[in-house]
């Protein structure tokens, strides 16, 4: 049986929740999923550049979660990238 998964905190709401390659029609693409929390994480630690110890912080999680978090969104997003897929944040 795996533990509940610990509240995080997100100090944002997107306002854009969809994007997609140029001048491709969206029914002939994959999509990546990116959460809410991931892109949280992203925001913090890229955009804000705050190191992990103070963005877990801020998103009162564990520095080893942020970093796994923070690993699975850049490689969301490096496959959406190279694979020409749509990126739909999604609410968690």
């Amino acid at each position: 049986m795996t533990r509940p998964q610990k509240p995080r905190k997100i100090s944002f709401d997107p306002d854009v929740t969809y994007f997609k390659p140029r001048a491709v029609p969206l029914s002939m693409l994959e999509e990546v999923d990116l959460a809410t929390d991931e892109l949280e994480a992203l925001r913090l630690c890229d955009l804000k550049s705050l190191n992990q110890k103070t963005a877990a912080k801020k998103m009162g999680i564990s520095q080893s979660t942020l970093q796994r978090i923070l690993s699975q969104a850049r490689k969301k997003l490096a496959e959406a990238l190279i694979e020409g897929k749509a990126i739909k944040i999604r609410k968690s």
